[in-house]
């Protein structure tokens, strides 16, 4: 396969998810109508290897209120690969509500989560929820928020978020958001959702590509790349007010944002002086300065956490490999080797990996190596994997794929045993990127 596409032809899945972010000049695909792609199913698929058994009782009220607090707890802490559910039926309790420790140690549970959900009289609920360490028989404590209708499930998201960290030590991320981008009938619309892919909202729509959504470091902002212009321009969306602002339309592409740690820069891939290579950006705009100095397309750059260094694909060694170079610009080295086609490198927030997209046969499929040791291993099944991205505590990667021949969103957890299918009913679903932790 010529590493360089004729740019008349349509390019094969992985061609084109290199070729869109490096050049920035090849129309997503349609794969069918935008039916309710605002609302997505979660299914959860695999074993971890140490679960943690927990039981979330349906909260009082539950069956009154607008959400379902109870599952939407259950649904977030099995998402995260470390917490099974266990059997909650027959009991009715809520926060205020001592449970029968016997029972519930009977029915293998660790933990417990009970609660409820009553409307004010302004409007807004009162959400309260109360966690039990069954095995010790503790009161771990709870807490009770007022909000809005509209704030149900994101109350619910920051329950399961205080549980998770109770019990692991470690920050939960399904108050976090995600960023995607679909296409059906002709219109590209840029989504905002929970992470679970519930509770999508539209950043924007547009006929022409939308592509590259980038989140900044403290998720009040999105960079990404439109086709409006007919050529690839990348702007920079403020996520709460809709308002947004042109940040790069040089001669040629402008394409492939990725925010510095600090929320500064970006850097991104231009093609103002020939071909495509790295430039820095200040995130006010100005003139960029160029990175990288090869006769290659060097493109899809991503910081360390630290802000030290850029992780990019370039196909300077004669197919697409990740290298790493100072963020500065300088000499890069070549991180991947196995295999001829390499592309796509994210980096956990704590960085200790990198997940990336390699060809594999005729397929494509998502792999994570620990950046210490270089170990390498492929962690889906599928075979046309695209855009991972890394949770904001490292544990969970969110990705585009087909399965059973439908677009879908996936999240895993990094040793692939446990996966959950966000699945809309239809369309065709992409890029997706995973936002950072929102203040409370």
């Amino acid at each position: 396969m010529p590493i360089r596409p004729n740019l008349h032809r349509l390019p094969d899945p992985t061609q084109r998810r290199f070729w869109l972010k490096g050049l920035g000049a090849l129309p997503l695909l349609a794969t069918g109508p935008q039916a309710a792609l605002a609302q997505f199913r979660v299914e959860v698929t695999g074993v971890g290897l140490t679960q943690l058994p927990i039981a979330v009782l349906p909260f009082r009220g539950d069956d009154a209120a607008p959400q379902k607090l109870g599952a939407i707890v259950l649904a977030d802490l099995e998402r995260s690969g470390q917490f099974r559910g266990v059997d909650n039926s027959g009991s009715a309790l809520d926060e205020n509500t001592r449970p029968d420790m016997a029972l519930w140690r009977q029915r293998v549970a660790d933990s417990l989560v009970v609660g409820s959900v009553t409307r004010l009289a302004d409007g807004r609920f009162d959400v309260r929820y109360r966690l039990w360490d069954v095995v010790r028989a503790q009161d771990l404590g709870g807490q009770s928020y007022a909000v809005p209708a509209s704030d149900l499930r994101l109350a619910a998201h920051r329950i399961a978020d205080a549980v998770y960290e109770r019990l692991t030590r470690e920050k939960g991320v399904f108050s976090t958001r995600i960023a995607y981008v679909t296409r059906a009938s002709g219109r590209h619309t840029l989504w905002v959702a929970d992470a679970d892919g519930e509770n999508a909202q539209t950043a924007l729509v547009s006929p022409e590509p939308i592509i590259s959504p980038a989140w900044s470091p403290n998720g009040a902002q999105l960079a990404y790349v439109s086709f409006e212009s007919r050529k690839p321009v990348v702007y920079v969306h403020e996520v709460a007010s809709g308002r947004r602002r042109l940040l790069a339309n040089f001669r040629g592409s402008n394409s492939a944002p990725t925010w510095s740690p600090d929320g500064r820069s970006l850097a991104l891939t231009l093609s103002r002086d020939g071909g495509s290579q790295l430039y820095l950006m200040d995130a006010g705009g100005g003139e960029p300065r160029r990175l990288t100095q090869s006769a290659s397309i060097d493109t899809e750059p991503c910081f360390t956490p630290d802000g030290r260094n850029i992780y990019f694909v370039s196909d300077r060694g004669g197919s697409p490999q990740v290298y790493r170079m100072p963020a500065t610009g300088g000499n890069a080295e070549r991180v991947t080797f196995t295999g001829s086609y390499n592309i796509s490198p994210a980096i956990s927030a704590d960085g200790r990996w990198m997940a990336y997209v390699s060809r594999v046969g005729a397929g494509f499929k998502l792999h994570v190596m620990e950046l210490s040791s270089g170990n390498t291993n492929p962690i889906t099944d599928t075979t046309a994997d695209e855009s991972p991205s890394f949770a904001a505590n490292s544990r969970l990667i969110v990705y585009a794929t087909q399965q059973q021949g439908r677009e879908a969103l996936m999240t895993s957890t990094l040793d692939g045993r446990l996966k959950a299918r966000l699945a809309g009913q239809a369309g065709d679903l992409r890029e997706p990127d995973w936002g950072p932790f929102l203040a409370s």
